[in-house]
């Protein structure tokens, strides 16, 4: 059990209007200073309600467009709205919440573009989402477009158009249960969707502090005389990130609950920092999220945070007859495209989170040299973070690529100095042993690094393919795909440069290549040497 610490927010309130109070009755200057008084007392009333009441808030977050059930993935929507069904009919009282990174990720979201995880979701009475960093993947101006399809609020404080400051979506929403109470929820993105989507993604917007957008949102909503504040977060908690819901929690007072999304953790219990309960329920739809909370006339609320998770749901609960009509209509119009065949492999192709993320594999190996074979260019580089899925053994068709390679990213060939190549490739390799998604997939050249220096010295070794050792200062031709070259995960070294070709998505050339030539990388080389004291 896990308890808001609002009583003490209600004593300092209630200290406040016996202040004001008695100053009104001392001198009272001005009719302002009188109604002053009258709407702290009348915020007072608001925040605190008449008998006790409940009230149950569900969440996900970080889904990723896995709108259906999978060995690797979660539990799928149908069974997200079978149990959100469930919670609806023992009580009307139910809020549904998503804290972004959604509408992107799978084939089935990134062939309409995001429109089908709308589609769906428009059938599961969700109250809120707010855009995580990768639901700005197609764009802005997509984004601000599906919003206008959305049965439920899109909702960000943090983010503001440039020209005018203005927030790019609505701040926050106030939803009053049928109980009566008012629950305020407000937004926040996290900045660092600057680097973890195409920089051009989100060029014309801004990503201002969540604690400054956090605390406006808290003292309007307070002014609206809401009973109880949530902060639908997509932060995270991790601790190389610097705005984090954490930081939010420790810096603004006033917020009951943060319902959180971008890390990917996965909080059994929610975790309680100070006034403030912290709840995210992992990635993948793996889990739902499950708080029931309890406000008392005595001004103290309570919350119980707990998981549903995807083991119990897959044998315990059906699935939606309504969601799943919807997958099977979205399903028959990317079957056309997704069931062509581009060839086969007798090997898996290996392109697991983990993997890709940490370490050199055959599936980087192979895409970065079908780019190599297609621009000509000297150096590929490509992030492992845009690698998103493997390919398993046997017939590999268009779904299977679209799988791997989801975003779209077409491939860029830029001008670059061999220090530039150098310091991209100590950008990439700065957070092993752990996983980063900037980890550093070549074609045309092979390099050394030792984990143990220091960060910007780990580099041991940069020689092109043929053994030549890369100059410094000789100018090369580098493919990369568009996120990277706009300095997408922090490659900020190739951003601005010289561009001397375009070419089609990095599905594309893939597809292609193997169409062609068939699998032409089976095993890893060496080319991604780590040196072992």
């Amino acid at each position: 059990m896990k308890i808001n610490k609002k009583v003490f927010q209600v004593l300092a309130i209630a200290s406040l209007i016996v202040a004001l109070s008695a100053c009104g009755q001392k001198s009272v200057k001005s009719e302002k200073e009188a109604q002053t008084i009258e709407r702290v007392v009348e915020t007072h009333k608001k925040l605190v309600p008449e008998k006790d009441v409940e009230f149950t808030v569900l969440h996900v977050n970080d889904t990723h467009g896995r709108v259906k059930a999978g060995k690797y993935d979660g539990m799928g929507y149908a069974r997200l709205h079978t149990l959100a069904n469930i919670e609806r009919e023992n009580s009307e009282n139910v809020i549904l919440l998503d804290a972004g990174d959604t509408i992107h990720g799978t084939v089935f979201a990134a062939l309409s573009r995001g429109e089908s995880v709308v589609n769906v979701m428009n059938k599961m009475n969700y109250v809120a989402m707010a855009p995580g960093n990768h639901d700005f993947n197609y764009g802005l101006d997509r984004l601000e477009e599906l919003s206008k399809t959305m049965d439920f609020s899109l909702i960000s404080a943090n983010v503001s158009y440039k020209a005018d400051g203005k927030t790019a979506f609505y701040p926050y929403i106030i939803k009053e249960l049928p109980n009566g109470v008012k629950v305020g929820i407000f937004g926040l993105s996290t900045p660092e969707t600057l680097q973890k989507t195409n920089p051009n993604n989100v060029e014309a917007v801004m990503f201002t502090n969540p604690s400054e957008a956090a605390r406006e949102s808290v003292k309007a909503l307070k002014e609206e005389g809401v009973h109880y504040i949530i902060a639908l977060s997509h932060l995270g908690i991790d601790e190389d990130s610097y705005y984090t819901s954490y930081r939010v929690a420790t810096e603004v007072s006033g917020i009951d609950m943060i319902v959180d999304g971008h890390s990917h953790s996965t909080l059994e219990n929610g975790e309680q920092i100070g006034e403030t309960l912290i709840v995210q329920a992992g990635y993948y739809d793996k889990n739902l999220g499950k708080v029931e909370v309890k406000i008392g006339a005595d001004g103290i609320s309570l919350a119980d945070a707990s998981l549903i998770t995807k083991d119990y749901a897959m044998e315990n609960v059906a699935e939606s007859e309504i969601v799943n009509k919807v997958i099977a209509e979205v399903d028959a119009k990317n079957e056309v495209i997704t069931s062509v065949v581009v060839g086969k492999s007798d090997t898996v192709l290996e392109g697991s989170r983990n993997a890709v993320r940490a370490g050199e594999t055959n599936l980087g190996n192979l895409i970065t040299e079908a780019v190599l074979e297609k621009t000509g260019a000297d150096v590929v580089l490509t992030n492992g973070g845009g690698i998103r899925n493997s390919i398993a053994q046997g017939t590999i068709t268009r779904g299977d690529i679209v799988s791997v390679l989801p975003f779209g990213n077409y491939v860029m060939v830029i001008e670059v100095t061999g220090q530039d190549i150098k310091d991209a490739i100590e950008n990439g390799i700065k957070a092993y042993p752990g996983t980063r998604g900037a980890f550093p997939h070549v074609a045309g050249i092979r390099f050394e690094f030792d984990p143990t220096k220091e960060e910007g010295s780990k580099v041991t070794k940069l020689a092109l393919t043929n053994g030549q050792a890369i100059d410094m200062s000789k100018t090369y031709k580098l493919a990369t795909n568009d996120f990277m070259a706009a300095g997408g995960d922090e490659y900020t070294m190739l951003a601005k440069k010289n561009v001397v070709g375009e070419y089609e998505s990095l599905e594309e050339i893939l597809a292609n290549h193997i169409k062609e030539k068939g699998i032409t990388n089976k095993v890893i080389d060496g080319r991604v040497g780590v040196l072992k004291k």
